[in-house]
């Protein structure tokens, strides 16, 4: 068995079984990604549209890729077709262009909120008021073509694990707030994406529904 597969058998055996796992395969190579296809993973994600293309072009059709990077809305278009999960909507403007080129492939695009939890200024993300501001737009519930379901947040990159636990925390708060005020009668709303490969097991412990494992799978980048 490959180091790959060992590396898989291992975390999966630590996941509870309600996380889904999304391995982060951006910058890896169509036989690395394979390698976790053949273990039975199914799951991927990747941050950049002109490296998901060809990946979903050249690999099993059975993959159901994720979007977890910043997407600029000019990019959308390449995606929309196929993509199962967008991560990382964070404003109003994408959103109504996911709508838009969804309508055009004729499909419902699943869609996290992206909310800045971070004490960092490179994060992308909205604030709480501003993703309650986009649920209150009259353009919000005019869209037909994108399905809403839960947010997601990235955590300050520090070795400080209570202010990680904090963060996290926080995303949960802000996804129950959403939740109650929003989605109430809603059991699509569902998902709090949060936790990579040094947090992961902190951001389930705050209640992560979903963690996304680039390097503890394939190994640390490469410079």
């Amino acid at each position: 068995m490959s180091q790959i597969a060992d590396n898989y058998h291992e975390l999966i055996s630590e996941l509870p079984a309600h996380v889904i796992l999304v391995a982060v395969s951006k910058t890896k190579t169509d036989n690395e990604i394979m390698e976790l296809y053949n273990c039975g993973h199914r799951i991927f994600g990747e941050s950049k549209a002109q490296e998901l293309v060809p990946k979903y072009e050249a690999l099993p059709k059975d993959i159901q890729w994720h979007m977890i990077g910043h997407l600029q809305s000019n990019k959308v278009k390449y995606i929309a077709p196929f993509v199962k999960l967008i991560h990382s909507v964070d404003s109003l403007k994408l959103l109504k262009t996911i709508n838009k080129e969804a309508l055009k492939n004729d499909r419902v695009i699943d869609c996290l909120l992206q909310v800045y939890i971070a004490d960092e200024g490179t994060k992308f993300g909205l604030d709480l008021s501003e993703a309650m501001d986009i649920f209150e737009s009259e353009e919000f519930r005019k869209m037909k073509n994108i399905r809403i379901r839960g947010l997601m947040g990235m955590a300050t990159f520090t070795d400080d694990e209570q202010k990680i636990r904090k963060e996290f925390r926080q995303l949960r708060f802000d996804f129950n707030t959403v939740k109650k005020k929003y989605f109430r009668e809603d059991d699509n709303f569902n998902q709090r994406s949060m936790g990579m490969s040094d947090d992961w097991a902190i951001a389930i412990g705050e209640g992560s529904t979903m963690v996304r494992v680039g390097s503890s799978l394939f190994g640390k980048r490469e410079v």
